[in-house]
């Protein structure tokens, strides 16, 4: 099948006619369909007709907006089988977790619709008689979005609903692994009552399509997800261009397993924070810091379990682990088991890829644990971004929070303790953006913010309600009705004389 573009209210291939393939990377031999390989024309396209769609988008009442955000998320409801179904096949995750990825945009929807009436602002006093000052909410224009594969509805819905609701216009391009899910996502805010030009949906490779969006003059506000390094390029541009940036990046999150832990507890919470969604969300569990009185029997019957989980297509019922979503990516997998093995680490389970039957067809790799990893392995401080957990032995609890520091992102983390000092000098004390107690390091809520420190991010957040700051302009009102002039900023105190 042959899917297009989304451009000035309609449904159009790429300027140049050239096309890329969409397949499933359970089995490659099964080919989603073709999408369109953009370039930087059909860019300026669909930015010059998503200007004229903010220009009637800015128009609409806030609450009004929020209604079509509403009925967005009903649609989404009715469709969550069909769309998890859909997205399982071109991403790999199991059905159970689409299904939630399809829940937290139905979430994110609903939220946002209500937001269409709390756009606050603020009325405070004026230093003067006669005088009203108050702050308000404005859009701001054009809005270029840069999803990534992981997350293919929940991500894009993030930047897409609270840039809506906040009266901007959507230039969108998904990763070109999961085009069908931004595709659909279209479809249905379209079905929904949002104008046409409001919109745009721009398909192609990242190097081509986001860097010309990016770039692009009239778009003043752009939202990226990736990796650190292209967020690095992203942010050269935006800065010299001084357009408004949100990036969202790595992370190198750490579970931290206490001598007073529920052991039962933190080994459910490692196996889904490591190894759900083939270790592929930017808040997966990559390091697991135990300390030492209870290393040997964790890591023991970790490493069980995590050799029972059951590989293959997400679709199939008893799936537990999907295939990574590409062959580069089994392949950087597979070179970090290597490294791990030339520092010395020792590979307790897993190590290669998964092979066998229908495995062979897909992009497998095996869960793995790496057992005697230093905090100075390669390991422990760069993202693998698949199903490999570092693990790290400490001595106690002041140890393991260096240790979590210790590197250069700062996204999520978690601390299994029974001791409530322990877990509130945790919140207290470890560079992250989010910290769980109890829990893995996976499983934000979409009515809070979502972000981390460091080379994680550049102090924005998705979600919650911070995100509607950063798609607003404040702006400011003074009404004076004295019918004087009246002056601030000067020194209107008398001068009191002891």
């Amino acid at each position: 099948m042959e899917f297009r573009n989304f451009i000035n209210g309609r449904w159009v291939p790429a300027m140049s006619g050239a096309t890329f393939e969409n397949r499933n990377p359970a089995d490659s031999r099964d080919l989603i369909g073709t999408f369109p390989r953009s370039a930087k024309v059909d860019v300026d396209e669909a930015v010059a007709s998503a200007k004229r769609g903010f220009a009637l988008w800015k128009a609409t009442p806030a609450p009004a907006r929020g209604d079509v955000l509403r009925r967005v998320g009903e649609i989404m409801l009715r469709r969550k089988d069909e769309i998890a179904d859909l997205m399982t096949r071109e991403m790999g995750k199991p059905v159970a977790e689409t299904k939630g990825d399809v829940q937290e945009g139905i979430d994110t929807a609903f939220y946002a619709a209500t937001e269409g009436r709390r756009l606050f602002g603020h009325t405070v006093p004026s230093e003067l008689r006669d005088k009203w000052a108050m702050s308000f909410r404005r859009p701001i224009g054009v809005t270029g979005l840069i999803t990534p594969f992981n997350f293919p509805l929940a991500i894009p819905t993030w930047k897409a609903f609270p840039a809506l609701l906040c009266g901007n216009s959507v230039v969108l391009k998904p990763a070109e692994d999961v085009p069908h899910t931004a595709t659909v996502l279209v479809e249905i805010l379209l079905e929904a009552g949002l104008p046409p030009e409001v919109i745009q949906l721009v398909h192609g490779m990242g190097e081509e399509v986001g860097k010309a969006l990016v770039e692009h003059p009239d778009v003043p506000v752009i939202s990226f997800t990736g990796s650190t390094e292209t967020g690095r390029l992203v942010g050269e541009t935006c800065g010299r261009m001084h357009k408004r940036l949100s990036l969202e990046m790595g992370g190198k999150n750490a579970q931290i397993v206490l001598d007073d832990a529920d052991v039962e507890l933190a080994l459910e919470g490692v196996l889904w924070g490591a190894f759900g969604t083939t270790g592929q969300r930017c808040t997966a569990t990559s390091r697991l810091i135990v300390q030492a009185g209870i290393h040997d029997t964790l890591v023991a019957e970790l490493a069980k379990r995590a050799k029972a989980l059951r590989l293959g297509d997400g679709r199939t019922a008893g799936t537990d682990v999907g295939p990574l979503v590409h062959e580069a990516s089994r392949a950087k997998v597979e070179s970090y088991v290597g490294i791990a093995r030339e520092q010395g680490g020792d590979i307790v389970t897993g190590g290669a890829r998964a092979t066998g039957g229908t495995l062979d067809h897909g992009f497998f790799f095996q869960p793995t644990i790496v057992t005697k990893v230093d905090r100075t392995h390669r390991v422990a401080r760069e993202e693998i971004f698949g199903p490999v957990l570092s693990v790290i032995k400490v001595k106690d609890a002041d140890e393991a929070f260096a240790i979590n520091n210790d590197v250069p992102y700062g996204l999520s983390s978690s601390v299994y303790t029974r001791d409530v000092n322990t877990a509130f000098r945790a919140l207290t004390l470890l560079d992250n953006g989010i910290t769980y107690i109890n829990a893995p390091t996976i499983g934000a809520e979409a009515h809070l913010p979502f972000g981390g420190v460091k080379a994680t991010g550049n102090g924005h957040r998705e979600g919650g309600w911070e995100v509607y700051d950063f798609y607003s302009e404040t702006k400011v009102g003074y009404i004076d009705f004295s019918g004087k002039l009246q002056r601030a900023q000067i020194d209107n105190y008398p001068v009191e004389h002891a």
